[in-house]
């Protein structure tokens, strides 16, 4: 892809930063994390001091200032190395952090953004449930509305930063009669379980945050990618609530976490295409090195042709993800392009990976190299933040619409 198309000298300067921060500081541990699901709190400090847990915030709310493509960027170079790294930023900015920009009163920003912003705690969002996943509108947390305050109960499942984050967006149905108008979102504070760990490093918790009484991380799980990415329930029981933590207006909920998914299917596209290209480079190098018959495999068909695919799909994919972001940014609509963006780069992630292990061979079905990791952690975009069929579903719909027009 031309640079010039999307970026300015700026954007390049962010993904040179976040290259070599990559590179140096995520690249070392990222096998190790993965094997013994540790989540990187030292890499978070630093991913902090560096400003890229608020790239697309403005330096007023504690943020670095710069835009969405910028923050595109940051999570695809974290992805071509780490999968996990690169969700622990997209889920902070674009889950935990960007409602309380878009929807929260004056108020509410100058008392959670900048904590956010600036990497102090980690942020999440509390919309999956048990028995609610594709149909988000059939969950089963409530929000009962007594003297002043808004009382909470329910489980929330799959939730990026469960247990680590300390401000969360929950979701919750404050009328049942009204179906998805009756959905309300709040913002929730509790304290991080790492507790002893956050406190040593200095980063990760806020003393002056409430630790809502009833509001607690439940069960972590035990992925198969993704396993430095910290996923855990939430669990809420009888959880009282200050009516100004209601986020937006009672009953738009749903209508205001679509607008944030739609968001998040970007971001989720650029983990997915960071995942391929980190896949990519790896099995071009080692194809480039590893000699059978007397040459580098990289000269046999059936390894160039595999190669070739590689690198077609992912220049594809680089135009949908940041032809999407282009157009979010500047304030066009978009959600058919996001879902395109997400769904393309998403399956890709899956073939470029499963192309990857195919050129390693053997030794790409050990630990020995990144890409049996890679494939791993592939998976599950094809699944988070809306399924490759509920993509389908939003791109059909939209065109069923134009040809209506």
């Amino acid at each position: 892809m031309d640079d010039a198309l999307y970026f300015a000298e700026q954007h390049l300067a962010v993904r040179e930063m976040v290259r070599e921060f990559a590179r140096d500081a995520v690249a070392p541990v990222a096998a190790r994390f993965d094997a013994d699901s540790i989540f990187p709190w030292e890499n978070v400090k630093r991913m902090g001091e560096l400003g890229l847990l608020g790239v697309p915030w403005p330096e007023e709310m504690g943020g670095a200032g710069f835009d969405l493509l910028s923050y595109m960027i940051t999570i695809e170079e974290l992805a071509k190395v780490d999968a996990s790294t690169g969700l622990t930023v997209s889920a902070h900015t674009t889950l935990g952090t960007s409602p309380i920009v878009r929807f929260g009163t004056q108020a509410q920003r100058e008392r959670y953004v900048p904590l956010l912003a600036s990497g102090k705690v980690l942020g999440g969002f509390g919309l999956t449930e048990p028995d609610a996943g594709s149909d988000a509108a059939g969950m089963r947390t409530r929000a009962v509305k007594k003297d002043g305050r808004y009382v909470l109960n329910g489980t929330k499942r799959f939730i990026t930063h469960g247990s680590v984050g300390e401000i969360f967006v929950v979701t919750a149905v404050t009328d049942a009669t009204q179906g998805t108008k009756g959905i309300s979102s709040f913002i929730m504070t509790k304290p991080t379980s790492d507790l002893e760990k956050v406190r040593e490093l200095g980063i990760g918790h806020e003393p002056s945050l409430p630790a809502m009484k009833g509001f607690r991380a439940g069960k972590k799980e035990d992925k198969l990618g993704w396993r430095a990415s910290d996923t855990a329930e939430l669990i809420l029981e009888d959880v009282e609530v200050p009516e100004e933590n209601l986020l937006g207006k009672e009953g738009h909920g749903f209508s205001n976490f679509m607008r944030a998914l739609d968001s998040g299917r970007i971001g989720i596209a650029a983990l997915s295409l960071g995942i391929a290209e980190g896949a990519f480079e790896q099995a071009a190098n080692y194809a480039a090195t590893r000699r059978q018959f007397g040459k580098p495999i990289a000269e046999f068909q059936g390894i160039s042709f595999q190669l070739s695919d590689m690198a077609t799909e992912i220049e594809a994919g680089k135009h949908l993800m940041f032809h999407a972001a282009w157009l979010a940014q500047h304030g066009k609509p978009f959600s058919k392009e996001a879902a395109m963006a997400k769904l393309f780069c998403s399956e890709l992630a899956m073939r470029a990976t499963t192309k990857a292990v195919q050129v390693f061979g053997g030794y790409g079905y050990t630990k020995d190299y990144p890409v049996e990791r890679m494939m791993r952690d592939a998976k599950i975009c094809e699944i988070g933040e809306g399924t490759s069929e509920i993509q389908r579903l939003v791109i059909a719909r939209h065109i069923l619409k134009e040809i209506g027009k």
